[in-house]
């Protein structure tokens, strides 16, 4: 199996580095991808459940655009209603019918939620959410859990990062995901303090083995938070639309008072929500927040086929389903080459260890491995599985590992 080289991506990049800060920042920088010689950095074009970079190498595509596509890139149902959205109008004076259209889809499809609210990045509503329990409960304090990311605003990092003060974070306060203990008693410490309780739905940080809450934790937190007067927040940024229809709290079996999503909202299309409860309606609209291109319609359309499109199709049960076929191959694979690989998480967005180097560096280069011959791994990161994978790309894959496998013995 031969192995790729990315001649033209390291030229891009050369050039992007002295016009553009980083060449490429945030979460697509290379500077996780180790080593960066076997990970393309430039994309030309994408279908399906593969991407083409600018050197015209395939991959079967396991990162997803690290989320949002869901339904498989270019898919006809989403671009075709994004398309006719656009024809008749996408950024105006004011908002489009199907704002209201997809509102009501949300409303529909989610348990908790009685009204919706829209704008483009996972931080625009993780933030808006903060704003609206610190409105209704007339309270600053906010609880977030280590490890929990919620966007790059100051609130949401550390303060030992570039830009950042410990001023950012005055009124966050760091709990430890699955200590309800630790929890409870910050909060009767400072009764009538705390605002909301931030969180995404089960532990999926980076460069660290995913986690599950504990079979009591979330009806405790929920109780908690009612019995305290505390705003749940439940971030499913990352996980919405994969792992249950009405919101990921559903498939662990409790009920927040705000869920935040985005990536797999669009497949794709830029466009973000926040839904909430009926309690929180007026809050939420007494506090000012907008942007530029929030109203954009093109997106909302994609949107509302997605969702649509997620249910005809019955998305997140074949995610599941190709998620544990994947999984249960690769870790036999694994095993027969004598290593130990540790899955973590939901099938549907799984993070993956080899144990037997806990410097990371063998499973570092494992994944590298299988980059270069056409499967794209990241070592650092939960992976992602989207509808459109198929039987044949998990078979294509499992070769692949296999000869990767083979590749870091020697």
């Amino acid at each position: 199996m031969k192995t790729y080289s990315y001649t033209k991506s390291q030229e891009l990049f050369k050039k992007a580095a002295d016009i553009i800060p980083c060449g490429i920042y945030g979460h697509f920088s290379p500077a996780p991808l180790i080593p960066a010689s076997d990970y393309p950095f430039y994309v030309a074009k994408a279908e399906g459940s593969k991407f083409h970079d600018v050197d015209g190498n395939e991959f079967i595509d396991y990162m997803c655009g690290y989320g949002p596509m869901v339904l498989g890139y270019s898919n006809p149902v989403i671009d075709t209603a994004a398309r006719t959205q656009r024809k008749n109008v996408n950024c105006a004076t004011g908002p489009a019918e199907v704002m209201v259209d997809l509102a009501q889809e949300l409303v529909n499809t989610i348990p908790i939620a009685d009204w919706a609210f829209f704008a483009k990045n996972g931080a625009d509503v993780t933030a808006y959410s903060l704003m609206i329990a610190r409105a209704y409960t007339g309270r600053d304090k906010i609880i977030r859990l280590k490890g929990g990311y919620h966007g790059t605003a100051p609130w949401a990092q550390s303060p030992n990062h570039h830009g950042i003060t410990f001023n950012d974070a005055n009124d966050i306060v760091i709990g430890e995901w699955n200590n309800y203990d630790d929890l409870e008693k910050y909060v009767h410490k400072h009764k009538n303090e705390v605002a909301g309780i931030i969180s995404t739905p089960y532990h999926h940080p980076t460069f660290a083995d995913n986690e599950y809450p504990a079979d009591s934790y979330w009806k405790k937190v929920e109780n908690l938070c009612k019995n305290e007067g505390i705003v749940l927040i439940v971030d499913d940024v990352r996980t919405g639309f994969r792992l249950d229809m009405g919101g990921s709290n559903e498939y662990f079996g409790f009920k927040p008072d705000l869920i935040a999503f985005c990536k797999a909202i669009g497949n794709g299309y830029p466009i973000s929500a926040l839904v909430g409860t009926n309690d929180l309606m007026n809050a939420a609209s007494n506090v000012f927040h907008t942007g530029s291109f929030w109203f954009s319609a093109e997106p909302m359309a994609a949107a509302l086929a997605t969702i649509r499109e997620l249910k005809h199709t019955n998305a997140v049960k074949k995610m599941f389903d190709t998620g544990t076929k994947l999984n249960k191959g690769l870790t036999e694979i694994a095993k027969d080459h004598g290593y130990d690989l540790k899955i973590t998480g939901h099938p549907a967005m799984s993070y993956y260890r080899i144990t037997d180097d806990p410097s990371l560096m063998l499973h570092q280069k494992w994944c590298g491995e299988c980059t270069k011959r056409g499967a794209y791994f990241t070592s650092h990161h939960n992976w992602f599985i989207s509808a459109a994978h198929s039987d044949e790309d998990i078979t294509k894959t499992l070769l692949i590992a296999d000869e990767a496998f083979k590749a870091i013995k020697k």
